[in-house]
């Protein structure tokens, strides 16, 4: 990794992770009980402060402190015709952010007032920017075509995971309270699609493979056949998380794997975007079943690979928008209603001192 040191390995991550705090989810949830409103009247806001404590272990929590990892990369699967778009958009893109020239991320976190890191891990041709981290470029050139040959090395898939590990621990460190995983680069629908297929065993690519950015027909015909023979190929077995990322997977959906690792770790929630990001959250729960109960999955993607990895994970997703942009667009607007969760936990009054007709108290409660 550029000679970039690990604090944690993958192994020693997965030996800290614990479940969520049962006793501190009890006490916040006979808290809600006690909020001046009818009992699971607030439904979703509420079961977000809940799990809120059982992450942190304790009753009253804030996220002020947002941060999102974007990471861009280059993929290539794009050679076999699977994007609608120019691969030199990544490097594009990349500079948009950078440069804070309005893209959807940059608004988003700008108005919710989340930090956006960048981090180059393989897009090609990207200049240096004094906003865009290029300390951890894995591949310069991006992962190699998985139709041919495997994506990238066992090795490079594990510092990967190891680096999104690492990301959260430094984020903690700095404290931050949130975490959201955002990527760019085009074609990565492809990998994710494959991941999620490899993952859960499916067989129809109906089940998992959209039209990503906009394909044709023909186009769309070609992704979904890319996506099996690449699955024949390689073969890479449902319960080996490290096996499928290094044959049919992306730098971007690894390192999100171990984001999602790591908020386990430090006891950190973490959002889900849209399919890129749900499918590294497929494989962190494959290598660390307990990482499940730390992850909230902002919005329904519009490719099917999302809702069927949602499923699998037992999520439901917060908001149904149609949302399908991609750069952890989502995470942004599930963090302001994670805020607003936590400001009912934190500052709605209570029953206890207040005098309403017993009966009306009884009614409102039940």
């Amino acid at each position: 990794m550029n000679g970039t040191k690990i604090a944690l390995s993958l192994d020693e991550a997965l030996g800290l992770v614990r479940p969520l705090d049962e006793n501190a989810m009890k006490a916040a949830a006979e808290h809600q009980n006690r909020l001046l409103k009818p009992a699971g009247s607030l439904g979703e806001l509420e079961a977000i402060a809940i799990r809120m404590a059982g992450i942190t272990g304790q009753l009253h929590n804030t996220a002020q402190r947002k941060i999102h990892f974007l990471f861009g990369s280059d993929h290539g699967i794009y050679d076999e015709g699977v994007s609608g778009s120019p691969q030199y958009f990544t490097k594009a893109l990349m500079e948009f952010y950078a440069n804070e020239s309005g893209c959807g991320i940059d608004v988003l976190c700008g108005h919710v007032g989340v930090e956006l890191r960048l981090l180059d891990l393989g897009v090609k041709e990207l200049a240096p920017h004094p906003k865009i981290d290029a300390s951890h470029r894995l591949m310069p050139n991006g992962t190699e075509n998985f139709a041919r040959c495997r994506a990238m090395t066992p090795e490079t898939a594990r510092r990967a995971v190891e680096l999104g590990i690492d990301l959260v621990g430094d984020a903690r460190a700095k404290g931050y309270e949130i975490v959201g995983t955002g990527e760019v680069g085009m074609g990565n629908t492809t990998p994710a699609s494959a991941c999620i297929m490899a993952a859960l065993d499916l067989k129809d690519p109906a089940a998992a493979v959209g039209r990503g950015g906009g394909l044709t027909d023909q186009a769309f015909e070609k992704k979904k056949k890319v996506i099996v023979e690449a699955l024949a190929f390689h073969r890479p077995a449902p319960d080996n998380p490290l096996e499928i990322l290094s044959c049919v997977g992306g730098l971007d959906i690894a390192a999100m794997t171990g984001v999602f690792i790591g908020a386990a770790v430090h006891r950190l929630p973490v959002i889900i975007d849209g399919v890129i990001s749900i499918a590294g959250a497929v494989l962190a729960t494959k290598l660390c079943p307990l990482a499940k109960g730390y992850m909230i999955a902002s919005h329904l993607s519009k490719e099917p690979g999302y809702a069927v990895a949602a499923e699998s994970l037992g999520l439901t997703p917060l908001l149904n928008l149609g949302m399908r942009l991609g750069e952890g667009t989502g995470c942004p607007v599930a963090m302001q209603i994670v805020d607003d969760a936590l400001a009912v936990m934190n500052r709605m009054g209570t029953f206890d001192g207040v005098s309403l007709e017993s009966e009306y108290r009884k009614g409102l409660k039940a």
